[in-house]
């Protein structure tokens, strides 16, 4: 039994922590853990916090219960335009959550528990890693309810299972078992459902017992090949960022501070 402390409280999501791990819980499993605006932002926010804590080295997103890992957006919140939040205002926050979990620094793995559905498969898709209870179901439903994802949903959902197969994910809206989304690289393991923590929770201290940095460099790597310029920002981002900690990168600050001029040449002999 994993001992998990509460980070910040939220109305719509449990955070926790535990050795390095954070955990994202939709905590709503009366409606299969649909999100609605309010959710979404809680997300958000904690994505923030994960981002610069640095005590965290891998985030798991999960749903509450062993039914429902998401349903996607919650249709009794829908208006026109997008979901209706708390002040009125349609919105479509889901697209900047996606973005949030692949630009975060860190992995991500999606603990399916129960059904993946329309956003909720987009969710999981958007993660770096999908460990599915043997109970996992996973759908796109958006045609069904008027709706659809031209963005992670289907592009990068299509790098993963192929275009043919997105296709028939997309347009007939066929439920698919964990053995299924397993065949066709979208998972990336199946375990009984009472041991998908505990295996998530393995795979995650596998993780840590390797370079964050290198880890780091690889998700931005693999994000910039489809990302266009955006990606290529990211990627070199964190190229600046490993400078900064080189002594030559240093040794420029440290000389404008000290009003004299740099000594570069010494560091010419690692090119």
């Amino acid at each position: 039994m994993i001992n998990w402390k509460t980070i910040k409280k939220y109305e719509d999501i449990l955070f926790m922590f535990y050795n390095g791990i954070s955990k994202i819980e939709i905590n709503r499993p009366f409606c299969h853990n649909a999100f609605r605006v309010e959710t979404v932002e809680e997300m958000i926010s904690a994505l923030e916090i994960c981002k610069y804590r640095n005590d965290i080295d891998v985030l798991i997103i999960t749903g509450s219960g062993d039914k429902s890992f998401c349903s996607g957006g919650d249709q009794t919140k829908r208006g026109l335009g997008g979901y209706l939040g708390k002040d009125g205002i349609p919105k479509l926050n889901v697209l900047d959550l996606y973005k949030k979990i692949r630009y975060l620094p860190k992995p991500v793995i999606a603990m399916v528990n129960g059904f993946a559905v329309g956003g909720g498969n987009v969710l999981h898709v958007v993660c770096d890693l999908t460990i599915a209870s043997d109970n996992a179901i996973f759908s796109q439903a958006g045609p069904k309810v008027g709706s659809f994802d031209g963005g992670f949903g289907s592009s990068y959902l299509a790098r993963i299972i192929g275009q043919k197969k997105t296709r028939e994910m997309w347009f007939l809206c066929k439920k698919y078992s964990a053995k299924e989304a397993f065949n066709m690289g979208l998972v990336n393991k199946i375990v009984k459902k009472n041991k998908l923590e505990e295996e998530t929770i393995k795979w995650c201290k596998i993780i840590q017992e390797n370079s964050p940095m290198a880890i780091r460099m690889i998700k931005r790597s693999l994000n910039a090949e489809l990302d266009g310029q955006y990606g290529l920002m990211q990627l070199a981002g964190d190229a600046t960022l490993m400078f900064y900690l080189m002594e030559e990168s240093q040794e420029g600050k440290k000389a404008f501070l000290e009003k004299r001029k740099p000594n570069f040449k010494k560091f010419k002999k690692f090119l």
